[in-house]
This record gives C-alpha cells, structure tokens and sequence, in this order.
C-alpha cells in the first residue's frame, strides 16, 4: 500500500531570490558575531567532547536532526567517522531511541546549533560533512535573516566544512544557500532527490503529499 501524507507544500511571498541576499552575506562575512554562547550549548558541547573522548578522526554533522532518524542512517554510511545530530527540541531529541540504529558511532545531543557551530569550529574540528536536512524555511520575504545563509549564523557554518548537503522541498531556499555559498569560495550542485528510502519523517510526509524534495551539495570552488 502506497503512504499518503497531507503535508502542505511551502507558501511564500517571495517569488525569487532576495534582492537583499547578497548585501546580508557580505555583511555579516565582514563582521563578528557578539551574540553570547548559552550555557546550555557550551555544556552540550562539552558533554559532545566528552563522548568523542580525544577522537582523532573525522566528524560528521547531522544539524537540526529532530528525532535522529537520519543521524542512525548516516552512521551506517561513514562508519569510519563519529556522527552527532543536534536539535535544540527536547522533546525531538527524546524521541530518538526509536529510531536508533545500533551503530555505536554516532550520538545524538540536544544543542542550539548556531552557538554549536562557533563552539566547534573555534575548537579547530575536522568535520568531513555536514548535513541541513529540511530546515525551517522561513518562507516570508521579511524573514530572511531567519534563514541561515541570511544571518550571522552562516559564518561559522562555513568554516566548519565546505561538503555540506541540504534538503528541502522549498527550492528557492536551496537556491538562495547555493548563491550566498558563492561569497565563501563553494560551488554546488542541486539535483531532485532520487532515493526511495526517506532520510527524514519529513522527507517521508512531504513525498508522500506529492511534493518533490531536493538535495543541494557544495564544495570548494577548484575553478
């Protein structure tokens, strides 16, 4: 029997790329960020390094991983590196253990990440990919700055690592990522997502409603 959802698809009042996008990136890729650290992250952050206990290898990001479903999957795939999915939802991280996979690779942390990511790039963290798997689009034309690439945020996402995958079923907000990834020396590519085993509950709801959903990978930009 074929799954059905009723997910509805993403309703803006903006019909392009925002003509602001540009300036924002700049801006705040000049600029520091003076938003104070929570203590609540800083002591995620320390019971994250706790876990990895002076691991020397790779990492992998799972951020704003819900209820890990796609964190459990992406451990299988990078079974020679540590994966950690945060999501600041207590109630998502809660969740998690029935979706856990078994791999004893991964861990899942309840984490701001805006405030994780500057924690863990200024700890020098050698991230081999990074996943944003359907992040809240903010669709609003006013609401720009609420979208990573459009915030302060975006700073420290980049310099954590250039492989970065998102997911969306909001294509305009994959173009946006790609266009403000520009200013950061990344090129990307942007492809409908072709997998017949949803990553995410939400990458299930929204296909089953019939939406397509797609997949935006960067890299740096060799020319």
């Amino acid at each position: 029997m074929t799954e059905q959802g009723n997910s509805r698809a993403v309703i803006s009042n903006q019909t392009g790329i925002h003509d602001k996008l540009d300036a924002l990136v700049m801006r705040y890729k000049q600029s520091e960020s003076q938003r104070p650290v929570s203590e609540h992250t800083r002591g995620a952050f320390l019971a994250v390094e706790e876990w990895l206990d002076d691991w020397q290898g790779d990492i992998v990001l799972d951020s704003c991983c819900g209820v890990g479903q796609s964190t459990a999957t992406i451990a299988t795939q990078y079974p020679d590196c540590k994966v950690i999915g945060l999501d600041k939802s207590a109630m998502r991280v809660g969740k998690h253990s029935h979706y856990q996979s078994g791999a004893a690779n991964y861990a899942v942390f309840r984490a701001d990440v805006n405030d994780f990511w500057r924690l863990a790039q200024q700890g020098r963290w050698s991230v081999k990919k990074h996943y944003l798997l359907y992040p809240n689009p903010y669709p609003k034309r006013s609401q720009i700055q609420k979208r990573w690439y459009g915030s302060a945020a975006m700073v420290d996402l980049m310099a954590l690592c250039p492989n970065i995958e998102v997911r969306s079923n909001w294509l305009l907000y994959l173009q946006e990522f790609a266009q403000a990834a520009k200013h950061y020396g990344l090129a990307s590519t942007l492809n409908e997502v072709a997998t017949d085993t949803p990553l995410t509950p939400f990458e299930r709801k929204y296909r089953a409603s019939g939406q397509t959903c797609w997949q935006l990978n960067t890299r740096l930009d060799e020319g």
